[in-house]
C-alpha cells in the first residue's frame, strides 16, 4: 500500500519538501508468524520467531531459545498481559482494556523455566486449546522470558565488609517479551496514514512522523520504507523500519524516526 503525503504539510527547513517522499506499508496485513521473521535479542537471549499466532485450525507452535553468551543462563518462562500506548510503548495490565481480549486462558507451554549452557539452544512447545466460549475476534497476551539472577553455591555465604556501613547491590534483571495472538472467525483489518510531518533534529538529522490508523478486529504488522523523488525523478531509499505493529484494541499509533542516506 502507498501513500502520498501532502504538499501542505511542508516543513520548509534545507528546502526539503514533504511531497519529495512517498512512505510505502509494505506487508501491511493481519499479523502472520512467517518463519523467515528475524530474531528477537536481548543479553544474551537469542528468540525466534518474533511472535506466534494462531490461525485457523493451528493448534501449535515452537519457540526457539538460544544463549549466545559464554556464561550458563536459567530463564523463567511465563505469560503476561501488555498495553500498548499510542506512542508504541508498552505498560503491564492486569484487567482487558475495552475491545482486548487476553489469550493466556488458552494457551499451554512447556517448559515453564530453561538452564541453557553456552551456545545451547532449546525448543519451548506452545499448544493452543480452543472451546466453544471463544467469541470472534483477536486474543493477545505476550510470552515473558526472564533471566534469573544466579544463587549463591549451597553452603556458600555473603561476605560481610563493614557490618555498619549501609550498600546497596542493584543485580539487572534481564527480560523480553513476545506476543502470542488467537485468532478466532473472520478477520478483518486496514491501515493507513495521516498526520505526516517532516522536521529537522539540530539541523541535522531528519526524522519523519505520521500516525498509523488500525481499523477491524485484528491487529496490524508490517515494514515501513520511506523514498526521496528529486525533482529529476531519481528514487532514493532514505528509510527503513522493519516490524511495526499496531494491537487491538487500538485504532491508532503516532511513529517516527529518523532518515538517512538523504541526498
Amino acid at each position: 500500500m502507498k501513500n502520498s503525503i501532502d504538499r501542505k504539510k511542508a516543513v520548509p527547513e534545507r528546502h526539503l519538501r514533504l511531497k519529495s517522499f512517498m512512505i510505502f506499508l509494505t506487508g501491511f496485513s493481519f499479523l502472520l508468524a512467517f518463519s523467515s521473521d528475524p530474531a528477537l535479542a536481548q543479553g544474551d537471549l537469542l528468540i525466534t520467531p518474533r511472535r506466534i499466532v494462531f490461525d485457523g485450525s493451528q493448534r501449535s507452535a515452537d519457540i526457539n531459545l538460544a544463549n549466545t553468551g559464554k556464561d550458563t543462563a536459567t530463564y523463567a518462562i511465563s505469560l503476561i498481559q501488555i498495553r500498548m500506548l499510542e506512542d508504541g510503548g508498552f505498560e503491564t495490565i492486569t484487567t482487558p482494556d475495552p475491545g482486548q481480549q487476553f489469550a493466556d486462558r488458552f494457551i499451554r507451554f512447556f517448559p515453564r523455566s530453561v538452564t541453557l549452557g553456552p551456545n545451547e539452544a532449546q525448543v519451548v512447545k506452545v499448544q493452543v486449546v480452543r472451546t466453544n466460549e471463544m467469541s470472534a475476534g483477536e486474543y493477545r497476551s505476550h510470552f515473558y522470558f526472564r533471566a534469573v539472577p544466579k544463587a549463591l553455591p549451597l553452603g556458600e555465604e555473603k561476605t560481610v565488609r563493614d557490618s555498619t556501613a549501609i550498600a546497596v547491590k542493584l543485580t539487572p534483571i534481564f527480560g523480553i517479551t513476545i506476543p502470542v495472538i488467537i485468532r478466532n472467525g473472520e478477520s478483518t483489518a486496514k491501515v493507513t496514514i495521516s498526520d505526516v510531518s517532516f522536521t529537522l533534529v539540530n539541523d541535522t538529522v531528519p526524522r519523519i512522523s505520521f500516525k498509523f490508523n488500525r481499523t477491524g478486529n485484528m491487529s496490524v504488522y508490517g515494514d515501513i520504507t520511506v523514498d526521496h523523488i528529486s525533482t529529476g525523478g531519481r528514487i532514493t531509499r532514505v528509510g527503513i523500519a522493519n516490524g511495526v505493529a499496531v494491537y487491538t484494541p487500538n485504532s491508532s499509533r503516532r511513529f517516527q524516526f529518523d532518515l538517512m542516506n538523504m541526498p
